[in-house]
């Protein structure tokens, strides 16, 4: 008797609803078994997608439908499972075992019916979230087409801090991907930029023919706040296709600037940052000036803290600060900072990592992301990111004393933008 509840337990850990098939319940058992051989064949089949195409996996995993119904089947499991365990409770017949095996033996059936039945719970909960993130964060609409072999992808950091009247972009780039190799640029505007105007066929034309030029009011950033404001009306769609009035007259401005037909935008609240950071378990900067926390005065007096010079792991509230701290510092070397920031969040975002911290890393990005990324072109772009990796990051900032921010020359900047892409390309 004491090896037949041992072989039990075995059963039903390795194929749920093999102990009821052996001790002669066979409909119970047809329905354990036949769940489990279904999990197990979609999960060769995704193993063997992703060998011959990783894009193809992703794909799969990425639509909020299919992600959502896998969460549903998951937790179905999940009872079945817990169902065949304590069913095999009875199977083993405990009272027929001496009272030390009888405790022996029921600990271990307890023990794998919460292991397992947890452990099923938790990959149907995680999907769940999943669906829901991928829900949330992208648009459902279609692929999207390159433009000169490149996608080009507006990546714009928010900041809506205390010492800020409404939000506006204060990071402002263009992600450019080469769609063949994945080969990167990097291409940084200033916020303090001046004088620019909007792509051909922008709305904005009718408001600004003249393009965006009144000093120092009409900073390249400052356009989001002011459409949001006074101008809405010009772009009428924009909710509807996942965006925002600001966020398209800022494409406008910057497709301007660069020359560049931007395809996405990827907004991030810089508020909400800190959360990611911290679901990460924090991220590794190298200091190399000492810098304020919070503060209004220009020689840092009223500081609240400081950053100190050296190698350090921070948490979100100080990273963020890293990348936002403004006083004794320019903004170009904000910008270096910002992307520093950037970059280790790339670092941290190992599969294992994630994986560890899934749950609490989809909650922030519900709160973190906002972007107008159809969700069928996440596999696309999580194959170039791969490639990218190989390749490393070109930066290509627009800053003095290469670009005067007061006086651009436009002509000269898409000159750079585009030798810098020329110089990026498939070859």
């Amino acid at each position: 008797m004491r090896k037949r509840a041992w072989w039990l337990i075995v059963l039903t850990v390795i194929v749920p609803g093999s102990a009821q098939l052996v001790a002669g319940n066979r409909k119970i058992a047809r329905i354990g078994i036949t769940a489990t051989l279904v999990f197990w064949a979609l999960g060769l089949l995704a193993l063997t997608i992703g060998l011959i195409n990783r894009s193809w996996l992703v794909s799969i995993v990425t639509m909020p439908f299919l992600v959502g119904v896998l969460a549903v089947a998951l937790t179905l499991y999940a009872v079945i499972f817990a169902v065949l365990a304590f069913d095999t409770m009875r199977l083993m017949r405990l009272g027929r075992l001496y009272s030390r095996d009888r405790w022996i033996a029921l600990g271990g059936l307890v023990m794998a019916a919460v292991l397992g039945t947890s452990a099923i719970s938790w990959a149907g909960n995680t999907a769940g979230i999943s669906a829901g993130a991928l829900g949330t964060i992208f648009n459902q609409g279609g692929f999207t087409s390159p433009v000169n072999g490149r996608y080009n992808i507006l990546l714009l950091g928010a900041d809506s801090g205390n010492d800020r009247f409404g939000l506006r972009p204060d990071s402002i780039s263009v992600v450019s991907i080469d769609a063949t190799t994945g080969k990167t640029v990097n291409i940084g505007i200033p916020r303090n930029m001046q004088r620019v105007s909007f792509s051909a066929g922008s709305p904005m034309l009718t408001v600004y023919p003249d393009g965006w030029a009144c000093g120092v009011e009409c900073l390249i950033n400052a356009i989001y706040k002011d459409v949001t404001d006074n101008h809405a009306e010009l772009y009428p769609d924009a909710e509807k296709q996942g965006s925002t009035p600001g966020i398209e007259a800022t494409r406008d401005a910057v497709e301007w600037v660069t020359g560049l037909t931007i395809q996405s935008y990827v907004m991030i609240d810089m508020a909400s940052f800190s959360s990611l950071i911290d679901s990460l378990g924090g991220i590794e900067i190298n200091v190399k000036q000492r810098l304020p926390i919070g503060g209004q005065r220009d020689d840092a007096s009223d500081a609240k803290g400081w950053i100190e010079v050296g190698k350090q792991r921070m948490d979100g509230y100080l990273a963020l600060w890293y990348a936002r701290s403004r006083h004794l510092t320019s903004d170009y070397d904000r910008m270096r900072r910002q992307h520093e920031v950037e970059n280790a969040v790339l670092k941290q975002m190992e599969p294992a990592n994630v994986l560890t911290h899934f749950q609490d890393i989809a909650s922030a990005g519900k709160r973190l992301v906002k972007t107008d990324i159809p969700s069928p072109m996440l596999a696309t772009y999580v194959d170039l990111a791969a490639k990218a990796r190989k390749h490393g990051i070109k930066p290509l900032a627009l800053v003095p004393p290469v670009v005067d921010q007061v006086r651009p020359d436009f002509a000269a900047i898409r000159v750079m933008v585009k030798t810098a892409l020329d110089n990026n390309g498939s070859n």
